[in-house]
């Protein structure tokens, strides 16, 4: 009988009474049972998955094109992180109306002909006016003789100076006053008014 006994253990018994002698003895049906169940779980859990990414697929095609686009942007972008760059902008304050803008300095020169201003005024060569190669018209400067330290303000109301050297060319009356009729040409220091 003991031969009898020992045929119905399985090697799984006898392996496990050799690992645990005190556990108690899964007959080999048990094991495979358990091991089929496992299979079938993992099955149906696989043929899960496949259904539901399926199901994913076909709504996704039901969505109109910009939505898909926009779905497609989200995801590429929840794995890179945002950057904000910060802009600055250095702070200049107003320009006060009392300190005159330095225009520039260089040669100044006269002249007493023309009949016709580049603004279209009629030239007058008593007037305190002068001819600037580029600030607007209407526009007040401060012409000083750097020599004399005379000065006058003039207004802008054509253009010129054409000869190369000379930041502006003043009326005959302005350069009377600036003390450089006699010599033509004075080096002077440009200050914008207004």
């Amino acid at each position: 009988m003991s031969s009898i006994s020992c045929a119905r253990t399985s090697y799984v018994d006898i392996e496990a009474s050799c690992i645990h002698p005190s556990a108690p003895l899964v007959p080999a049906v048990g094991v495979r049972n358990i091991i089929q169940m496992l299979a079938v779980v993992l099955g149906a859990a696989s043929l899960a998955a496949c259904a539901q990414s399926s199901v994913v697929t076909k709504k996704s095609e039901l969505l109109p094109a910009s939505q898909q686009a926009s779905l497609e942007h989200n995801r590429k972008t929840s794995f890179v992180t945002n950057r904000r760059v910060a802009v600055t902008k250095k702070h200049t304050p107003f320009a006060s109306h009392s300190e005159p803008q330095v225009a520039s300095h260089g040669l100044a020169s006269f002249y007493t002909e023309g009949t016709q201003t580049a603004s279209g005024e009629k030239f007058d060569a008593r007037e305190f006016t002068a001819a600037h190669p580029t600030l607007p018209f209407g526009t007040r400067l401060r012409v000083t003789n750097v020599g004399t330290g005379r000065s006058v303000t003039v207004r802008v109301n054509d253009r010129g100076p054409f000869v190369s050297g000379r930041v502006v060319d003043v009326s005959y009356g302005a350069a009377e006053k600036l003390g450089m009729v006699g010599g033509g040409v004075a080096n002077v220091k440009l200050d914008v008014v207004q």
